[in-house]
């Protein structure tokens, strides 16, 4: 393997660079995609529960918000209706989505990094094989001496695709991964917002009590 990088030349050492990235980037959003990290399943009904009587208080909102991504939009909306009683459904419904767009935006962390680098990782393989072409058509002397070794200037060609199967070694799962964790953004987007609108006319109980009477 090293003697491949080492006849691939310098234009593959950024690909390399690439490759690391992109599994680092591949491992983290792994991690903090999960079901769990974001959206547990049984969460929506255990803070409905927790509302039937009364809204949590600041100790459970706070291990509510540290619990998953979606802990952290319910617990904005249950604290925006504790912090104001006279709070309307309009008022609520915006709170819910700045807490979303937050929580949106970092499950989209990084995925634009990714997404560059299954875009790049061809082109620099591209540009490592007319390198690599350039270098070997211009060892060659100018008598033709080429033609009287094809082996070694097949050898030569050969050596300079390194470059771009590499790029595409690269790029292939990069891709893949990228849309699939978009597709897991969008999933968790929808989610969200559907665990908004379930929430927020529970959550309205408690602000219609807090309004004045004839307010």
């Amino acid at each position: 393997m090293f003697s491949i990088i080492q006849a691939a030349g310098w234009p593959i050492w950024p690909l390399i660079l690439c490759s690391v990235v992109a599994l680092a980037l591949v491992i983290e959003r792994l991690f903090n995609l999960r079901q769990s990290v974001v959206a547990p399943p049984r969460l929506l009904d255990e803070v409905l529960g927790l509302m039937r009587q009364q809204l949590p208080s600041a100790e459970v909102l706070a291990k509510l918000e540290a619990n998953s991504v979606l802990g952290g939009v319910l617990a904005a909306g249950i604290r925006a209706v504790a912090g104001n009683p006279h709070l309307g459904e309009d008022e609520l419904r915006q709170a819910f989505e700045n807490a979303g767009r937050r929580a949106v935006h970092g499950l989209e962390r990084y995925l634009n990094t990714l997404g560059t680098i299954a875009t790049a990782a061809p082109l620099l393989g591209l540009l490592g094989t007319v390198v690599g072409m350039i270098e070997i058509f211009g060892s060659q002397a100018p008598s033709g001496s080429a033609g009287s070794n094809p082996q070694l200037l097949a050898h030569g060609i050969s050596v300079a695709l390194y470059n771009t199967a590499f790029g595409l070694i690269i790029a292939i799962p990069a891709l893949m991964f990228y849309r699939w964790f978009r597709g897991r953004v969008d999933e968790f987007q929808l989610g969200l917002e559907l665990a908004a609108a379930q929430m927020l006319p529970q959550l309205m109980r408690f602000a219609v009590r807090g309004r004045p009477v004839g307010g």
